[in-house]
């Protein structure tokens, strides 16, 4: 993935506080909230159905607005930033794109997204604390509109759990214990497994315990992805494989699929978007799970972590920006818009009031038996943890593949595999041209 050489940092009070990723970069000042005028805009988005959403806004109010939006369908992850990135080092990037969170950092160290805050400033209030903040990357400046989220949450076979005698765990010592009771009463069968394929869900584990893996130091970047939070996940999971109280197998292949179907795994640590994954994982077992909130550290806590999620940004090319701020606002706000993203492309809004509104009236058809399926999901997010992500993203996750990967199959050490990540992390971050404090 391409980068800049040089990058400049602005510190402030807010971003202190927050722990979070601080970044200014010279050619994206707020947009101009007094343009006026026809505008045509290109939106680069991955989402499904996004051309019939946007139809909305074209024969609404786009339509009275004078500004039309055109949809450009584009594969998505490092894919799409590297395409964004080649596209404005020519100058040509279009108005919006859709980009996951954790992109967010590289885009704006790039100069390749405009601060939009004088535009979409008032849609704070819509959006969890932790949500918003993604965006904002604990800044005063606005860099994206919240798209969709994915707030973790645990999934288990109620039948089986009940079948065990197992009590649903609200501590991660609880889970720990819990995966322990159904190994000694039932050996061929595993409570889940800890899969060094997916990045994200360890990410959003470490944010649930209060990790900030990318933070800000005066003009330097600070990396602390092996910090004392990451450390206790890291030693937890690691632990469980180590024993043999849980499996050590990626998620995602035939062997997962065919344990969640036939009862081999009777519980997951997931998003709100896992009923779509287990309706064709384990469709044999439809009716039967359950959902509950994340496991916590301490019993007084109430936090989760977040596992995938997108927002919508205006880029610095962009010579519409108050159109394209304006757009962006509406997608993500509206309640009309919000009803189509989620019957059109399935997303989970980030936006709170359409959580438990439309589409989100009934539970999903796989969980049928959890009325509250969603009011649940919607408690939940409001509790998602703020998160720090970096300009390296993904240095970090092809690191975590290889060396948790490593680390799992052998039930080795996974401090060291975390080190692994942290020094990886650091040395590409000072090749690129970072400063990095130590």
């Amino acid at each position: 993935m391409p980068y800049t050489k040089r990058r400049r940092l602005v510190t402030t009070a807010v971003a202190i506080a927050l722990g979070a990723t601080t970044l200014a970069a010279c050619g994206s000042d707020s947009a101009d909230d007094t343009e006026s005028g026809p505008a045509s805009l290109t939106y680069w988005t991955w989402t499904p159905g996004m051309d019939k959403v946007v139809d909305l806004w074209n024969k609404g109010p786009g339509k009275k607005d004078r500004i039309t939006v055109t949809v450009k369908k584009q594969a998505s992850g490092d894919t799409l930033v590297t395409k964004i990135l080649t596209a404005h080092k020519a100058g040509k990037a279009p108005d919006l794109v859709q980009a996951e969170y954790q992109a967010l950092p590289t885009l704006v160290s790039n100069d390749a997204l405009a601060d939009i805050s004088k535009n979409v400033g008032g849609a704070e209030g819509k959006f969890a604390d932790g949500v918003w903040q993604q965006t904002t990357l604990g800044t005063d400046a606005v860099y994206a509109v919240p798209q969709d989220i994915g707030p973790m949450m645990f999934y288990y076979r109620e039948d089986l759990f009940k079948e065990y005698g197992l009590t649903v765990p609200t501590t991660w010592d609880q889970f720990a214990e819990t995966a322990r009771k159904l190994k000694k009463a039932a050996p061929d069968k595993d409570l889940t497994t800890f899969s060094a394929n997916d990045s994200g869900l360890f990410a959003g584990l470490a944010q649930q315990a209060g990790a900030k893996w990318w933070t800000t130091s005066g003009d330097r970047w600070k990396v602390s992805i092996n910090d004392a939070a990451t450390k206790k996940v890291a030693a937890f999971w690691g632990g469980l494989v180590k024993e043999g109280a849980i499996d050590n197998q990626p998620m995602y292949t035939p062997a997962w699929n065919k344990a969640l179907n036939t009862g081999k795994q009777i519980a997951w640590v997931s998003a709100v978007w896992a009923p779509g994954t287990l309706t064709t994982a384990a469709p044999d077992t439809k009716g039967k799970w359950a959902m509950a909130p994340l496991p916590q550290w301490s019993a007084s806590d109430n936090s989760t972590g977040s596992w995938g999620g997108s927002s919508t940004a205006v880029t610095t090319d962009s010579e519409h920006r108050a159109a394209a701020a304006k757009f962006a606002a509406w997608l993500n706000t509206d309640s009309a818009a919000l009803n189509a993203l989620a019957k059109e492309s399935g997303i989970y809004p980030a936006a709170t009031n359409a959580q438990t509104s439309g589409a989100f009236l009934k539970p999903p058809a796989y969980f049928a038996n959890q009325a509250d399926f969603y009011t649940k999901a919607a408690d939940i997010a409001e509790t998602t943890a703020p998160s720090a992500w970096g300009p390296n993203v993904n240095v970090a996750y092809t690191t975590f593949k290889d060396a948790f990967g490593a680390a799992a199959k052998s039930k080795s050490d996974f401090g060291a595999a975390l080190d692994e990540m942290q020094a990886d992390t650091v040395a590409d971050m000072k090749k690129q041209g970072f400063e990095v404090a130590e």
